[in-house]
């Protein structure tokens, strides 16, 4: 694997270091508990130890996106091994200050995850920092393994070549440098010999195999030893997508290796807790944003004739429909005209989009592009109707033509925001939001949400796809 940026661990171990350190030492200085520059060095240093123990800081993690949950999980156990600490050495430092002093260490190292990771974004689009593949499968599941892989450039993966089981055409177009027999009548002696050459032709570092029904468990097997036994690490598809590792547990029943996938979160104290904090949101933001309500309604009103606010039916959760509200942004007569520009929509699916929609007007060119136009929602938020987070509501006449497949996307409440905002919004074809929206129903969990509005704002400030 090419190797990442040499800066990653130095820079992840100073933030970790000074980012607990400086805010204990200065916390406890200003507010006059004992002992403020032992106790700051000496939470440093279990905050590194934490993290170590953990392998936080190995060259296979570091500039992972790794998200908030493991650096949340690391601090609580900072604060366990910090009260064992303050029992034992009879620490009289006050509780509630000592916890104040630690909570920017979490959050500084959240901040530094985004920053390598980006960073590592970015060197492997310049096919850096990645590791080269060999794919071994059936043509057709090879195919499917190659384009999958090509199709998106954030993760490690880059595939030098292929070698088929059989003889049918590859249409992926990676090179092919060997073909392994159907079926090996002598005892599959000649898979490793050939998977072997490839690898070391081609400079592969891990070899991918996709399983088929030529390529049994036994055959498999003796494969897998053989790579081993030459020091090639080898990696095996169980032919799922969009699935979260923390869905996964693996386990060994007779031998036979399986993989338990947890279903997604639908119930639970999870989702009351989302439903709580997103009421909860809604009312103070309905409540602290009065005047912005009161400012952007009065220039709607003196900018253009009719209504300051928009309504439409739109799409929930298991379908259910409701009237969302939004500030108006188009004509009064946009939906009688929208008709008329069906075939200028610039989107591939069943949204219709344009990059300069006549309908809009120019405050609402304004509004759409700081989403302000989206802040309406709140009223639907605090209904219970949406969700501050979510897929995006869909119109009836969209629904109409859902399959079962995009049907699912309607599985849990509509949000005012969603992957599909924060990854380009009207940039994206149909196939790639609904592809957003499907990981997110699946893989739902409460801090996703949180990751998902902080890139919200980033998202708004840029104002990307916002048309």
């Amino acid at each position: 694997m090419s190797d990442k940026a040499r800066w990653y661990l130095p820079f992840a171990l100073a933030v970790d270091l000074l980012g607990i350190a400086v805010p204990v030492a200065l916390v406890f200085r200003s507010t006059g508990q004992p002992h403020p520059l032992v106790c700051a060095v000496a939470a440093a240093i279990a905050w590194i130890a934490v993290r170590a123990s953990r392998h936080r800081y190995g060259a296979d993690t570091l500039g992972e996106s790794q998200g908030a949950s493991p650096v949340l999980s690391d601090w609580l156990v900072l604060l366990g091994v910090l009260a064992v600490a303050r029992a034992a050495f009879d620490e009289i430092s006050e509780p509630s200050v000592a916890l104040a002093a630690l909570t920017a260490a979490p959050v500084l190292t959240v901040v530094c995850h985004k920053v390598t990771h980006r960073h590592l974004v970015r060197a492997r689009r310049e096919a850096q920092a990645v590791r080269r593949v060999l794919v071994i499968g059936e043509p057709s599941a090879a195919d499917h393994v190659v384009g999958h892989l090509a199709a998106r450039t954030e993760h490690a993966y880059v595939v030098v070549g292929v070698v088929p089981v059989g003889s049918a055409k590859l249409e992926c177009g990676a090179p092919v440098s060997a073909r392994l027999r159907s079926v090996d009548p002598e005892g599959l002696s000649e898979d490793a010999g050939i998977v072997l050459r490839a690898a070391r032709d081609l400079g592969a570092e891990l070899v991918l195999v996709a399983p088929g029904p030529r390529l049994s468990a036994e055959r498999l097997r003796r494969l897998s030893w053989s790579l081993h036994d030459a020091g090639l690490p080898l990696a095996v598809l169980p032919g799922l997508i969009d699935v979260a590792v923390r869905r996964v547990q693996l386990d060994a029943p007779a031998g036979l290796t399986m993989l338990h996938i947890a279903p997604p979160t639908r119930h639970g104290l999870q989702v009351a807790l989302k439903s709580a904090l997103d009421r909860t949101g809604a009312a103070l933001g309905l409540l602290l944003l009065a005047p912005v309500f009161a400012l952007v309604a009065l220039a709607i009103r003196c900018t253009t004739p009719g209504p300051a606010f928009h309504k439409q039916i739109r799409y929930g959760q298991n379908c259910e429909p409701f009237t969302m509200w939004k500030f108006r942004t188009m004509v009064v007569d946009a939906e009688a005209r929208k008709a008329e520009l069906t075939g200028a929509n610039e989107n591939d699916g069943l949204m219709f989009k344009m990059r300069r929609d006549p309908r809009v007007t120019r405050i609402g060119f304004w509004l759409r592009r700081a989403s302000l136009d989206e802040l309406p929602q709140l009223f639907n938020v605090l209904r219970g109707e949406m969700s501050m987070v979510g897929p995006r509501p869909p119109l009836p006449d969209e629904v109409a033509q859902y399959d079962e497949i995009e049907v699912r996307r309607l599985s849990v409440k509509p949000g005012i925001t969603g992957l599909w905002q924060v990854s380009g919004r009207s940039e994206l074809s149909w196939d790639e939001t609904l592809a957003l929206d499907l990981r997110y129903v699946d893989n739902w969990s409460f801090t996703g949400d949180v990751d998902v509005m902080a890139r919200t704002l980033r998202a708004v400030v840029d104002g990307r796809g916002a048309y």
